[in-house]
Formats: structure tokens, C-alpha cells, sequence
């Protein structure tokens, strides 16, 4: 009996051992198994992950271009379009990192970097040829005809706000020599053609609208200002920082994507109607109102910081007028948000 009872207890022993021995042997197994896990079968490298929030503007459909046909990969890059209709929400997003940049005009951006949230253009994408406009009545035919005139204009920053600031600066004027009805674009496109203004700063459809009625004309559209109401694609400083190979990629991408455009306007067009969910000839008949910025036209936008381009002159203005309306509290330097190294 004694005899058994040792065998049995010598036989436990072994047992926990191997076990122990089996369980330490298979955890290690796993993690050195983990630790030499490649990339990919190819041991190469994954694109770098980006999130970049744009709106149903027209402006950015060749951004929808570049993710359909694979250019952003094909550069090394991996990016998820998420569309963000409000200004404020893709800020707000960006502070907190959900995304690594936005595309919005220059203004915002300089309101954004105002605002405590550093961030960086890298790539214009578009300017107004006519989408904007300032409607008046026949007996205006000047921008100083405006003075003591009711003026219909949104007047809580944005495009168009900017875009009227910047007009009467060239003119020596200022927003107090008007007498400003403050409503949306399309409330003031609208306004007008009801006769209740004199003036409206708008965007299409209501230019056409205006110039349809028997008292009113299109003063100036944005066809006579290129460069001003221009939207850029800006990310964050840090992931700029960090990420220089990705930046890159995403700029040749939209590059690649003007390029594809170019060469196949129908399969383009109807990869960038069906991003803004329109029909194809709606689409196509908004075109006309915008011009893409490729690689030549960024970089004569950019300039560099000892010879600038436009995009330096007009967040420049933006900082200034903003800083004037209280609407920031602080000038942002232009060298801080501004990089055009990446559109060389």
C-alpha cells in the first residue's frame, strides 16, 4: 500500500510538471508567434490609416475619385471619407482626433488654427468660377453703388461673408457702409428676387434667378476673383508631422484623380454625381461654377515662403477681417499654416 501511494503521488507530480511545462511552452510559443507576425505575407509595410471629413460640396468630388479608383492606396495611404455637412461638427471632430483633417475654405481654416486647434493646409482643391455672386438691381452698377443700400448677406463668417469683407476692402469700404440684412445665401437669393432687397450676396441657382427678373443683374460673380473663395484640404499639425510619406500620398492622390478625370470625364462624372447624389446631369451642370487645382495651379497658389502665392495673401485677409469682427481673438502666424512643400 505504501508502495502504490508513493507511485500515485510521484505520478501527480509528473503530471502537474507536464502540464505546467505544456501550458508555459504553448503561451510562449504564441506570443513568439506574435511578435514575428510580418506586416503582410509580403513583409511589407500597411498604408497609413487616415480619416478625412468633407461635405457635399462639389469641390471635393474628386477626393471620391481618388477612394473609388484605388489612387490613395496605390500612394500608400488608406483613406476613410467621411462626410461631415457642418463646419463646427468637423472641427469639433478634428480637436478631438477623430479625424486627421477636413477639407473647408481657407477662412475656416485660419478660424480653426484661431481657435486654439493647430492645423495645416497642404492641398487647395477649388475655387469659385461663378458659383458665387452678389445680385443687385439695375441702377447698381458698382461695388461702391452699395453704400446705404439693404444689403442681404449671412453675415456669422463663411465663404460668402469673407468674400463680400474682402470685396469692399479692395474698394476702401467697409460692412458699416451698407446697411446689411443678416440671412443665409439662399434667403438672400431669395430676398432679392422677391424685391425686398437691394442687394443679396448668394450662390447659384439664385444668380440665374436674378438675372431672370426684369430689375436685377449679377454685379460681380467669383469668376472675377479666382484664388479668394478657394477651399483647401487641411490635417492636423501633428499627424503632418508624423506622417509625412501619407501626407504625400494623399496629395498625389488628388493629383492621380484630376488626371483620371481628365482622361475619362464619364466614368469620372458619374463616380462624382453619385458622391454628391445627384443625377449625372446634375452634376455635369454645376461643373462650370468650379475649377480643380492641379498640381501647377497649387503650386502657384502656394508659393513658397520667401516668393507666396495667393493662399498666403488671403488667410492673411481672413485673419484680418475675423480679428476685426471679434470672431477669433488671435492672429495665427501664416508660416504655421501653410506647408506647400507637399504640392512640389
Amino acid at each position: 500500500m505504501k508502495k502504490l501511494s508513493l507511485l500515485l503521488v510521484v505520478m501527480l507530480v509528473v503530471s502537474f510538471a507536464v502540464a505546467g511545462c505544456g501550458g508555459q511552452s504553448s503561451e510562449g510559443g504564441e506570443n513568439q508567434q506574435e511578435a514575428e507576425q510580418p506586416a503582410d505575407e509580403n513583409n511589407t509595410p500597411q498604408p497609413t490609416e487616415v480619416t478625412l471629413a468633407v461635405s457635399s460640396w462639389i469641390g471635393y468630388a474628386p477626393l471620391h475619385i481618388a477612394a473609388e479608383k484605388g489612387f490613395f492606396e496605390e500612394n500608400g495611404v488608406n483613406v476613410d471619407l467621411q462626410v461631415i455637412e457642418s463646419v463646427s461638427d468637423r472641427r469639433t471632430a478634428l480637436a478631438a482626433d477623430r479625424i486627421q483633417g477636413f477639407a473647408s475654405t481657407v477662412d475656416t481654416h485660419v478660424m480653426t488654427a484661431a481657435a486654439g486647434i493647430p492645423v495645416v493646409q497642404i492641398l487647395g482643391l477649388d475655387t469659385s468660377f461663378g458659383g458665387d455672386g452678389i445680385v443687385a438691381t439695375e441702377d447698381i452698377k458698382s461695388i461702391q453703388d452699395l453704400k446705404g443700400k439693404k444689403v442681404a448677406l449671412h453675415t456669422g463668417g463663411g465663404a460668402s461673408y469673407f468674400w463680400t469683407q474682402y470685396l469692399l476692402d479692395r474698394e476702401g469700404m467697409k460692412l458699416s457702409d451698407l446697411n446689411v440684412l443678416d440671412m443665409s445665401a439662399g434667403d438672400a437669393g431669395d430676398a432679392f428676387v422677391a424685391g425686398k432687397v437691394d442687394a443679396a450676396i448668394t450662390w447659384q441657382p439664385w444668380l440665374t434667378k436674378a438675372e431672370e427678373t426684369d430689375f436685377g443683374h449679377v454685379l460681380i460673380s467669383s469668376d472675377e476673383t479666382p484664388g479668394v473663395i478657394v477651399d483647401s484640404l487641411a490635417l492636423r499639425e501633428d499627424f503632418v508631422k508624423d506622417n509625412p510619406e501619407a501626407v504625400q500620398g494623399i496629395v498625389d492622390a488628388w493629383f492621380d484623380a484630376l488626371a483620371f478625370a481628365a482622361e475619362n470625364p464619364g466614368e469620372a462624372n458619374q463616380i462624382m454625381a453619385l458622391a454628391m447624389d445627384q443625377t449625372v446631369e446634375e452634376f455635369e451642370a454645376t461643373l462650370p461654377d468650379v475649377k480643380f487645382y492641379d498640381q501647377t495651379e497649387n503650386q502657384e497658389y502656394f508659393g513658397t515662403p520667401d516668393d507666396p502665392g495667393l493662399l498666403w495673401e488671403v488667410s492673411e485677409k481672413a485673419a484680418d477681417f475675423w480679428l476685426a469682427e471679434g470672431l477669433i481673438d488671435n492672429k495665427p502666424e501664416m508660416i504655421k499654416i501653410i506647408d506647400g512643400s507637399f504640392v512640389k
